[in-house]
């Protein structure tokens, strides 16, 4: 497909998706609660197709590996030196930590290894809809997820999976290795947390945890990845063992 289609492709799709949202959030004509969740799916496919497509547009540019923003200095520093490792450890630590003693408390306690009672618990609670007051979940989507999950009795396996996450992530970040898709995956926890309206430490964790994924080229350096990313690299640039590995034999 020639760069101008796609540019007709993208221009088409980010119309459809402006419209989904004015429709969405505006406060004058609301979307009707029957066509609310394909208007939200909708909303979102479009908007991920949008990217896609941008993204492939800017390959098929000339030089568009070329930086047309330069950033600060500092942000290049925090986000790329390695001595911005050092800044990073004790972020990651006490992240670690959080993510390690949550997950431990789980683990060894009781409701969630043995039938998930616990996290049934707190779908019931947050699904809950007051007879006065709001809510402990705002979107309806996120309340429609969390009912599906408890008429299905699916805490029975999500919750082993919600502890066993927790001890990963926490492990992840103390040692440093995969430090970025340790900190996804805590940002991805913290995030269904505040969804469901538990706010407790999530809002500060959630934060930390962007700064690391951001960081992920450096925040681990003081720690494994110094060793583990030169040697696994990257999806667009393999590494030494994955070059390797790919290479034929002879």
């Amino acid at each position: 497909m020639a760069v101008s289609d796609r540019r007709s492709w993208a221009v088409g799709i980010a119309v459809v998706a402006a419209l989904l949202l004015l429709w969405m959030v505006n406060p004058w004509l609301s979307v009707p609660d029957s066509l609310r969740p394909i208007v939200t799916v909708a909303f979102w496919v479009s908007a991920i197709a949008l990217l896609v497509v941008l993204y492939l547009i800017a390959r098929a540019t000339p030089r568009s590996d070329e930086v047309e923003v330069e950033g600060p200095a500092f942000a290049r520093f925090l986000f790329n030196n390695s001595a911005a490792g050092l800044i990073w450890l004790p972020i990651r630590l006490f992240v670690g930590f959080e993510w390690l003693e949550a997950g431990w408390h789980k683990v060894s306690g009781g409701g969630w290894l043995d039938g998930g009672s616990a996290l049934a618990g707190f779908w019931k609670s947050a699904a809950a809809v007051p007879d006065q007051g709001r809510p402990p979940i705002t979107y309806e989507w996120f309340r429609d997820f969390i009912s599906f999950l408890l008429a299905g009795h699916h805490e029975t396996w999500f919750a082993p999976l919600v502890a066993f996450g927790e001890l990963a992530v926490g492990l992840g970040l103390i040692f440093g290795a995969l430090t970025g898709v340790a900190a996804f995956f805590g940002a991805v926890m913290n995030m269904s947390f505040l969804l469901a309206g538990s706010a407790s430490t999530n809002p500060i964790m959630f934060t930390l945890a962007i700064g690391l994924i951001l960081a992920w080229k450096v925040a681990g350096y003081y720690g494994v990845d110094r060793y583990l990313l030169p040697r696994l690299g990257t999806p667009w640039r393999p590494g030494v063992a994955v070059r390797r590995t790919a290479e034929p034999a002879t």
